[in-house]
């Protein structure tokens, strides 16, 4: 019995919207440790010092500042290909052949052998005449049933991250803390 149609139920059974919802899940997750990622990064480059002359100055009052990443795009692609195929295959021969045997000839009188192998009659008063013949009957029949089924899919889920600046209210709040 053919397997297809338990792989079609299978993949329609397939669970499309809480496989969307992991999709948003991890994005947010990745998200958030992207951002946190950055404020650390911030929080560093506050606490390293470096003495330029006689004024000590942090990397962030220098302008160096962490870069901040988002997702600008995320796709799910998901294909799926289905093939069948059923064959069935008959068929037969039938041969008759025949061919013509040997001949004798029997006389209810005295029969006489001569040297060649033949008979012969002396006295001819009934003569039965019979004949063999061959014949063969050849049949032969084939029968083939074939299934074949096959299920492929394929998916693969793309994301995009670009890089943007601070946020503006982080360089005010930045430079008011540097001013003081």
């Amino acid at each position: 019995m053919s397997t297809t149609p338990k792989v079609i139920q299978q993949i329609t059974n397939a669970p499309l919207p809480m496989m969307l919802e992991k999709l948003g899940m991890s994005i947010a997750n990745a998200q958030s440790a992207l951002d946190a990622n950055s404020i650390r990064l911030a929080n560093e480059l506050a606490a390293v010092k470096i003495n330029i002359g006689d004024e000590e100055y942090n990397l962030l009052s220098l302008g160096f500042a962490p870069t901040f990443y988002a997702f600008t795009e995320a796709s799910v692609e998901m294909k799926m290909e289905f093939s069948m195929a059923e064959s069935e295959s008959y068929g037969g021969a039938l041969g008759f052949s025949f061919g013509k045997g040997s001949s004798s000839n029997n006389s209810s009188s005295g029969s006489n052998s001569n040297t060649s192998g033949t008979t012969t009659s002396s006295n001819s008063a009934s003569n039965d005449s019979t004949s063999t013949q061959m014949f063969g009957v050849s049949i032969s029949a084939h029968y083939a049933r074939k299934y074949s089924t096959s299920a492929e899919g394929s998916s693969s889920i793309a994301a995009k991250i670009v890089s943007l600046p601070a946020p503006d209210i982080y360089f005010e709040i930045l430079k008011s803390t540097i001013d003081k």
